[in-house]
């Protein structure tokens, strides 16, 4: 049985921050050992500023938590400024006391992508599953970095990335030929066995996607929209967001 998404529409990104962290912060102390799972890019880096700042101010304890990341550059290495890795460490785990043993981002430069990507998988299963999933929305409805046309049944795997995507995240490199043009995702199929998911979303060039996820038909050219066979999802989105709702 599943329902349609919830919808939050706030008034800007800040509201959708603190809205988001509050959401995470509740699950992290009705449960202290929850599994979470996390994003990249620009969505959610205002929402951990705010898990910092509940950390520094109030004692939030992340001492028990485990968390798994959606995806990671195919080529990056932890050190790499512009790793996913790096990305988590700078944006959140760097700043609040959780145990870096069980924080989960893929491999992009494992030896045997096969091995780690099932490796990632039975991590996952053996943590008991992800309780609670951040989500982020591309502008052509990918969710991490399973592109349009993924299964919807797809596992941790590797990807080719779109022009439309490297083009999008070109912003954080150098040179728009510096960005990778593979990497290692969280499949659809993982991502929807997560027992509650949350996706943020805010700025006009999210509005479309979001429309499509929410409003359209069930279909892979959107992979947000097969969401909406997920019993327990959120979207939490701002006005700019919400403009084509």
């Amino acid at each position: 049985m599943t329902s349609d998404p919830k919808l939050t529409i706030l008034d800007g990104p800040d509201e959708v921050a603190d809205h988001v962290a509050g959401i995470f912060a509740d699950a992290v102390v009705a449960n202290p050992s929850v599994v979470l799972g996390l994003a990249t890019g620009g969505s959610p880096v205002a929402t951990y500023g705010r898990l910092i700042d509940r950390h520094r101010t109030a004692g939030l304890d992340f001492s028990r938590v485990t968390t798994f990341n959606l995806d990671e550059y195919i080529g990056l290495g932890p050190d790499h400024p512009q790793s996913f890795r790096h990305f988590m460490q700078q944006q959140l785990f760097d700043h609040v006391n959780v145990n870096l043993a069980k924080t989960h981002v893929p491999d992009g430069c494992c030896r045997d992508l096969d091995a780690h990507v099932a490796a990632y998988e039975a991590a996952i299963t053996g943590a008991g599953g992800i309780e609670l999933q951040l989500l982020g929305i591309g502008s052509n409805g990918h969710i991490a970095f399973n592109e349009p046309g993924s299964p919807a049944d797809s596992r941790t795997r590797k990807v080719a990335l779109t022009q439309e995507t490297i083009d999008a995240n070109s912003r954080f490199f150098d040179s728009i030929d510096d960005v990778p043009r593979t990497a290692i995702t969280m499949g659809i199929g993982t991502i929807l066995e997560s027992r509650r998911i949350v996706l943020i979303a805010t700025g006009t060039s999210k509005a479309e996607a979001v429309a499509a996820a929410i409003r359209g038909p069930r279909t892979i050219d959107c992979p947000a929209s097969l969401l909406q066979s997920h019993d327990d999802v959120t979207l939490v989105i701002d006005q700019a967001a919400a403009a084509q709702l």
